[in-house]
């Protein structure tokens, strides 16, 4: 599932900017406070470094839009990651819109299939994690936090429940003390048995952030998802959990009918709803996670897991003359 590039470091590092000092986040529960806060009003950035701004004209239906950036310690490692972040909200300031990152570096992270890596122990995590904070701290940026570490959570594949939850738990106070609007991920609807779900992203810290994140690089209809997100966020609230939010990727889920079973690189996903932030009522928006065009992995024509594809990126714009491969 990740969607970290490697080309991209020394652009993000060569377009740096000097960070300006802004004020941290406050309570998003203070109404005077939240009407203040940028976020609100400014929009979503739309990079001109992401992939498939780089792939020509052909592609401006997707590059137009605004995607987040995916951060892993494969390509980010703890000496670089800081500054990248620090590069990339720069550009956002610039822009006077919002950044959207993407934290995906916990050990173990998808149990061994095509996005298998992250970190190799708690203590490096802790220290990466605390890297990305430094580099985001002042920007206000909305971050979601480890895509598959909830979902995955129990599956015999996995080694490192416990410790699991308590590394999202330091994750999102981390990174919700440096600014950042923290979305704990959780999974998507169609991730069964999930009648636990919401017990596991208390003990995660879901409520030291901002909220939840789901359908991140799945093909859920938003209607389904905003279901379930209102389901574990009425389940949370119920367990002393107040006050939380939701987003939804709607990258990759505009076709009428998913296919259950079907999620890598499938031939019927289609683009979903455009990114944007709506704030009505729990629901703060859709967003483009998962960069449409970027492979989950070598299936379906696709090649490694967050390489860019041409054909992968037809077929979701709906081209009957999909290019003919990567």
């Amino acid at each position: 599932m990740a969607s970290s590039r490697s080309r991209c470091v020394a652009l993000l590092v060569a377009a740096g900017l000097a960070l300006t000092g802004l004020p941290t986040q406050a309570t998003a529960d203070a109404p005077a406070v939240a009407e203040r806060d940028p976020r609100r009003t400014q929009g979503l950035f739309v990079d001109p470094l992401m992939p498939a701004a780089q792939q020509g004209p052909r592609y401006a239906g997707i590059a137009k839009r605004a995607q987040a950036l995916w951060l892993s310690n494969e390509y980010y490692p703890r000496d670089q990651v800081a500054d990248v972040v620090r590069a990339y909200t720069s550009r956002a300031e610039q822009a006077g819109k919002t950044p959207m990152l993407v934290v995906y570096a916990i050990p173990d992270r998808d149990c061994g299939l095509h996005s298998s890596g992250g970190l190799p122990g708690g203590d490096a995590y802790k220290d990466w994690v605390a890297q990305v904070a430094a580099g985001i701290r002042g920007s206000k940026p909305l971050v979601v936090v480890e895509p598959d570490a909830i979902g995955f959570y129990g599956h015999d594949e996995c080694a490192n429940g416990r410790q699991r939850l308590k590394l999202l738990r330091a994750a999102v106070r981390r990174l919700d003390n440096a600014g950042a609007w923290v979305y704990l991920d959780a999974a998507h609807s169609g991730w069964t048995p999930y009648a636990d779900r919401a017990r596991l992203l208390r003990k995660a810290g879901v409520g030291l952030g901002r909220g939840i994140s789901t359908n991140v690089a799945n093909y859920r209809r938003l209607a389904k998802e905003k279901a379930y997100a209102e389901t574990l966020l009425r389940e949370l609230r119920r367990d002393g959990v107040k006050g939380l939010r939701y987003v939804v990727d709607t990258s990759r889920n505009g076709a009428r009918k998913p296919v259950d079973g079907d999620v890598t690189n499938p031939t019927w996903a289609r683009l979903g709803k455009p990114p944007r932030l709506r704030f009505d009522g729990r629901f703060d928006g859709t967003l483009w996670v998962k960069h449409p065009g970027e492979s989950d992995g070598p299936v379906n024509g696709g090649p490694s897991s967050g390489q860019w594809c041409d054909l992968l990126a037809d077929r979701l714009l709906g081209r009957a003359d999909p290019g003919p491969g990567c």
